[in-house]
């Protein structure tokens, strides 16, 4: 399984002859090293409705005809746009034909805001479960540490987690390493960190800051095989 980071909470990973794109903000995103315009995608997770986490999904979908999975009221609010979409919700599992995808709680908001200044409410946000090849990949979103996160390793061993960093709005640096620790990853990616000014962070910091030493810096277009 290839798993690749570009820039902010954007994560591929390619199993099973499948292109999977998790929160696609790439446009108006300074940190990315894609394009929408030729990025190809079988599947798309959401983990929230913030608009820099949904970023290119209604273009990229309609384009690869790709699935859509998220919240219900997310996948519904896409589904009106034309979207081909599967709803979830918190706590809730499924079998897709390209692997297992879970969703998990995380505390945040999720709004979508329109460009006619509506905010429209997306639900609870979540964080994500990807179960594939016998491997296991958690994207905790965009949240604050939780205790729970324990619970969350312990039931589902977690062999590459991505973790937000960029504090103001998620979790800063230490308690992303404390949520770490709880979840008992063998590996552990910073995620959402430099995009704008209130989340300046150095990622290297956040490294030193893991007592399990499992820490890992992708810049964006760099991938690891798990």
């Amino acid at each position: 399984m290839k798993v690749s980071y570009h820039g902010h909470s954007v994560v591929q990973i390619q199993t099973g002859g499948k292109n999977i794109i998790i929160d696609p903000f790439i446009t108006g995103n300074p940190l990315t090293d894609l394009r929408a315009e030729k990025v190809t995608a079988d599947v798309i997770l959401l983990s929230h409705g913030h608009n820099d986490h949904v970023g290119d999904t209604v273009e990229l979908a309609k384009r690869n005809d790709a699935l859509v999975v998220a919240t219900d009221e997310l996948s519904t609010f896409l589904n009106w746009q034309g979207v081909k979409t599967h709803g979830m919700h918190i706590g809730g599992s499924y079998q897709f034909d390209f692997g297992r995808v879970k969703l998990t709680q995380a505390f945040h908001g999720s709004s979508y805001h329109t460009n006619d200044n509506q905010i429209i409410y997306c639900g609870m946000p979540a964080g994500i479960l990807f179960m594939n090849e016998g491997k296991t990949i958690y994207h905790a979103g965009d949240t604050a540490l939780f205790s729970d996160m324990k619970l969350i390793g312990e039931r589902h061993p977690i062999d590459l987690a991505f973790l937000p960093i960029g504090d103001n709005f998620t979790m800063g640096p230490e308690d992303a390493a404390y949520a770490a620790q709880l979840l008992n990853a063998k590996k552990v990616v910073p995620i959402h960190y430099n995009t704008f000014p209130p989340i300046k962070q150095d990622p290297y910091q956040f490294i030193e800051l893991l007592s399990n030493q499992n820490g890992l810096v992708l810049s964006p277009g760099e991938s690891i095989e798990i």
